[in-house]
């Protein structure tokens, strides 16, 4: 836990940091509290990785964080799959197969006690073609916030795991087209709420969506000399 009196702090990292009377209830050994102690001390909910440090969340620290949330949501996002914090078949088995599990690199899935766990790789390509389709449709003059914010919200709408309880967190990638259509739209309009857009209709902006989608058609090649 980033907290006052530590040394060799980044500047970036100094909204991050906790006061010190902030951790009077808490209780641990050493100086500062460590992944561990957070765990045992806060029980968070959410644990996402973006450390590059391989086997960072141990099987210690992952049962800890169970222990206080019974269906803890953890992200170990770090590139390439070496440096990933948790191997999802750990983390899965770790929590008795309760964690939602998502992960920066690709994994194959998991199976435990006879249930088959997909994977996600969770990253920015369920998104921007969503983004730039719907930018490109309503001639946006900026990207902004809100916009970034509508895009994410689409695509949690379209989370098995959040609509029935069960399934991957998030869709299958067969599945991007119609997908990246509504994100499209809802960036469109929300470019136009924010004013960095002209006015257009519904029917409008579908069309346009429809005109500017890019399908992956390739000419045959063949092979005319050896």
């Amino acid at each position: 836990l980033l907290t006052e009196g530590m040394e060799g702090l980044r500047d970036f990292q100094a909204a991050l940091v906790q006061q010190k009377d902030a951790l009077t209830d808490w209780q641990y050994s050493g100086d500062f509290a460590s992944l561990l102690d957070v765990m045992h001390c806060a029980k968070p909910d959410i644990l996402i990785g973006v450390s590059g440090q391989p086997g960072l969340f141990t099987e210690q620290v992952i049962k800890a964080m169970h222990a206080g949330c019974e269906q803890p949501i953890i992200f170990p996002l770090s590139n390439p799959s070496r440096q990933v914090e948790a191997h999802p078949k750990d983390v899965i088995e770790w929590t008795n197969g309760q964690a939602i599990v998502a992960t920066g690199s690709p994994f194959g899935e998991v199976e435990y006690n006879g249930e088959k766990f997909i994977i996600p790789q969770c990253n920015n390509s369920y998104i921007f073609p969503g983004i730039g389709l719907g930018v490109i449709s309503a001639k946006a003059k900026r990207i902004t916030d809100a916009m970034l914010m509508v895009s994410s919200e689409m695509l949690a709408e379209a989370s098995p795991r959040a609509n029935t309880g069960k399934g991957s967190l998030l869709p299958a990638l067969v599945e991007i087209e119609p997908l990246s259509k509504k994100i499209a739209f809802a960036v469109a309009k929300k470019a136009m709420e924010e004013g960095v857009a002209l006015e257009m209709s519904d029917e409008a902006i579908l069309k346009a969506i429809d005109k500017n989608y890019w399908y992956p058609e390739y000419r045959n090649y063949k092979r005319c000399s050896i």
